[in-house]
């Protein structure tokens, strides 16, 4: 689903990475690890289309409409309510029964109650469950999470381990994370970028 041979992307005279081979078969579950400023998150936005490579080849052998990525930032729109960021999204990726969908997340996310406040003014746990709510909206084939049990209580980190078990066997996952025991149990792979 993903293969990248001499990887490579700089900003100006900064090599963040640096030759990169990468493959990660449909059905896998990729943890990708290193110390801040190694290039995880970059080579997310890489396999998301959001950033090109500088060097060497990428193929990402599925449409973008099929990826999910959840970024550092929650990528949500704070002056819409959890629900009005849902529902925009669900069109946007045009979810079949989008009201049902987005119900369900917004339940299974511990969100339903203040589904109708705005997102700004949400905490930073809050603001993650949403996101994730946002990523997992169009059931996306290919799932790219940076770090995603940031800022999540432990109830929320409880639900989130729950809904990665659940989606395991149907998806495909490349995963950046500084705790990869966590996610041990699901893992078919690993990277570590220095």
């Amino acid at each position: 689903m993903i293969r990248a041979r001499r990887l490579s992307r700089r900003f100006g005279q900064k090599r963040v990475l640096e030759r990169l081979d990468l493959d990660l078969e449909e059905g896998g579950f990729l943890v990708v690890t290193g110390p801040n400023g190694s290039g995880k998150t970059t080579l997310l936005r890489l396999c998301a289309g959001l950033l090109a490579p500088t060097g060497g080849e990428l193929r990402v052998e599925i449409d973008r409409g099929g990826i999910g990525f959840l970024a550092h930032e929650p990528l949500v729109y704070r002056e819409l309510s959890a629900l009005e960021n849902l529902e925009l999204f669900g069109r946007l990726y045009r979810v079949p029964e989008r009201r049902e969908r987005t119900g369900m997340l917004l339940e299974r996310f511990g969100l339903w109650n203040v589904r109708n406040e705005r997102a700004g003014s949400f905490s930073r746990g809050m603001l993650q469950r949403l996101a994730l709510c946002r990523t997992f909206l169009h059931e996306p084939e290919l799932l790219l999470l940076d770090e995603p049990f940031n800022a999540l209580d432990a109830e929320g980190t409880e639900l989130l381990a729950r809904e990665l078990e659940e989606l395991r066997p149907e998806r495909t996952f490349l995963v950046a994370t500084h705790d990869p025991e966590r996610l041990s149990p699901l893992t078919t792979g690993s990277l570590t970028l220095a």
